[in-house]
């Protein structure tokens, strides 16, 4: 009896999968898409420590407010290199989120799958578990970040052939080769976009004595950011606090210097793909030298970076088609062919706890 009722609740439930990421969470809907993008901030109040007007203070009105703040209020990014730093926040976030596109009755609870960085140990993927449950999923699934965005972004990961997925994102990358619908090597590191933004920070202190918030990092690697050397250097004026003087102040930055500000990020994401190669059996590694690398996440968007990692590598490397929302897409199709791609799931964390 409880099973059918289940099975009919089931009937009114819209699924969604989340790619619930350091810097933005995805929600995609089986055969709509993507149907929210919003940043991973939520806006507190530091006397109480919860959500500002009754949770509209998320998502992208929150990031609005990062960094500008009164005193008495926090705005806090609840994840941290893809894992929940604050459990609370992020079950507020998740929640508030859950009911902007799950327009149903309480009881029509959604069968939820949420992407989580291959290197999640299982004490962090049980709070992303439990998060989700008590944010309102009526059944919680993850899979493994690297998958999704295979998935979303078209490799066929379910045959015998080797394919290589490299998902930056905010907080993590994930490196792995997979086949038969399996993670065969892989590296889950906890460097990337954030990483930049922090870099270009430390750079411009330690070179012009300004200091600059990430918000302003954030746009300096957009719009002149490089990994690789440019046809057309670019510049851009930046503002900040003059560290000696604690005044305001101007400086022109070029693109040659923030290239050499991300050096030391972007190698080390160079290495970890180096590492997943080196480790790849010598028969998915025949695979990778037509088929390549294919780069996901948003930290693939920086310019170069395909040029630099099939410089470093001699294979042919690509960015996938909207690489942004890969991985959300990817839990989509999952859901949309669950009992298909049910192994996917096999072994990695027992379906569900």
């Amino acid at each position: 009896m409880f099973s059918l009722l289940k099975s009919f609740i089931g009937l009114f439930s819209t699924d969604i999968g989340i790619d619930l990421g350091t810097a933005n969470t995805l929600i995609c809907v089986p055969r709509q898409g993507v149907i929210l993008m919003e940043p991973s901030v939520v806006a507190v109040s530091k006397r109480t420590n919860k959500v500002l007007r009754n949770g509209e203070a998320v998502g992208q009105m929150a990031k609005e407010m990062l960094y500008k703040t009164p005193g008495n209020i926090a705005a806090i990014r609840p994840l941290k290199n893809g894992v929940i730093a604050d459990f609370d926040i992020t079950q507020a976030m998740l929640r508030y989120f859950i009911k902007k596109v799950h327009h149903r009755n309480w009881m029509y609870r959604p069968r939820v799958i949420i992407a989580v960085p291959s290197g999640i140990t299982m004490v962090e993927k049980k709070a992303v578990h439990n998060a989700a449950e008590q944010a309102g999923a009526r059944k919680v699934y993850t899979v493994p970040e690297p998958l999704a965005a295979g998935i979303g972004a078209g490799l066929p990961i379910t045959e015998p052939i080797g394919n290589m997925i490299a998902d930056i994102g905010g907080g993590t990358t994930e490196v792995a080769v997979i086949t038969l619908g399996n993670i065969a090597t892989q590296q889950s590191l906890r460097v990337a976009g954030d990483d930049f933004d922090e870099a270009i920070v430390s750079y411009v202190k330690r070179n012009y004595n300004v200091e600059i918030g990430l918000a302003t990092s954030e746009r300096i690697k957009i719009q002149i950011g490089s990994a690789h050397p440019l046809q057309e250097e670019l510049s851009m004026d930046v503002r900040g606090r003059h560290h000696l003087t604690g005044l305001p102040t101007k400086i022109t930055l070029t693109s040659q210097e923030v290239r050499e500000a991300l050096r030391e990020p972007v190698e080390a994401i160079i290495l970890a793909i180096c590492t997943t190669l080196e480790q790849t059996s010598p028969e998915l590694a025949a695979d990778l030298v037509d088929r390549g690398i294919v780069l996901a996440g948003g930290g693939s968007l920086l310019r170069g970076l395909d040029k630099a990692i099939q410089e470093k590598t001699g294979l042919p490397t690509r960015v996938a088609d909207d690489p942004l929302t890969c991985v959300a897409r990817g839990t989509g199709m999952i859901l949309d062919q669950l009992s298909e791609l049910q192994d996917v799931l096999e072994g990695w964390d027992e379906h569900v706890y």
